[in-house]
């Protein structure tokens, strides 16, 4: 699929590819991203992203080795968390000459027909800016996320971004690349899936589990992401985040991780 005349990118990476297995920040690979990104945006594409972490880098900060169970707790990561996170993406694409700015939104915010247009206003002036928005979730305030019920994950904030901002391309970075006819971590002999055209229960059944330990998503959240972002006819790549070069790749045509392609005649 040609990708190269895609203007509108948002790109979502979780808290598996900003981390390492011991919590800590995977700085390598986070200014890697950023190159990327700014890079991307140099071009003259607008760029969007969507980042977990807040929890996850709150946890790396503090040295804590596991998630707390209690919702309060999470809350105080992932303030201690965002305020990291922010700090180091300010940095990282301040190299590259690039501003950014924090977008932290709740579904409330998203579903109210007034509030919702006034998030369009500042996405759509931020990008007129030449800014980058960064957008996470305010799981400071937005307790039912945090338990699993607000927007769900950033998987599906992501497609809901997409869709407000008229994205033509959503990539969802994970710590897999792509859809996969069954588990590859368990299953040597598994094939990628590279293009979907349709989303069915067979697919839903194949992308059933959860992700790493240190996010709240697994395939199957960004399986219900693409079916979001593709009825609003937009593309959807799942693929992996572990060199975020690769998305030169996907825009140039080649076959990275998994396409799910838009809906024909959607809006």
């Amino acid at each position: 699929m040609e990708l190269f005349r895609t203007r509108r990118i948002v790109v979502k990476v979780g808290t598996s590819s900003l981390t390492y297995e011991n919590g800590s920040v995977n700085l390598r690979r986070l200014e890697e991203l950023c190159k990327v990104l700014s890079d991307l945006h140099n071009s003259g594409k607008q760029i969007i992203l969507v980042s977990s972490g807040a929890i996850g880098v709150g946890m790396g900060k503090l040295k804590l080795r596991e998630r707390p169970s209690e919702t309060r707790y999470k809350q105080a990561l992932a303030a201690v968390g965002q305020c990291e996170l922010m700090f180091l993406y300010d940095k990282f694409f301040g190299e590259y000459n690039n501003s950014v700015a924090q977008l932290l939104l709740t579904k409330d915010v998203v579903v109210n027909d007034h509030s919702r247009q006034n998030v369009i206003n500042t996405f759509q002036a931020l990008l007129e800016m030449g800014i980058i928005p960064i957008v996470n979730e305010n799981d400071t305030v937005a307790i039912d996320e945090l338990v699993g019920a607000n927007f769900g994950d950033n998987d599906n904030l992501s497609a809901i971004v997409a869709d407000l901002v008229g994205a033509d391309l959503l990539v969802i970075f994970t710590d897999i690349d792509g859809l996969y006819d069954s588990d590859p971590r368990k299953n040597p002999d598994a094939v990628r899936i590279p293009v979907v055209t349709h989303i069915d229960d067979k697919l839903r059944e194949i992308a059933g589990g959860s992700g790493s330990n240190r996010g709240t998503g697994g395939m199957a959240t960004k399986l219900t992401a693409a079916a979001a972002a593709t009825s609003a006819g937009i593309n959807c790549c799942v693929m992996s985040g572990s060199d975020p070069s690769n998305i030169y790749k996907l825009i140039n045509g080649e076959s990275i991780g998994t396409m799910f392609v838009a809906a024909e005649g959607s809006i």
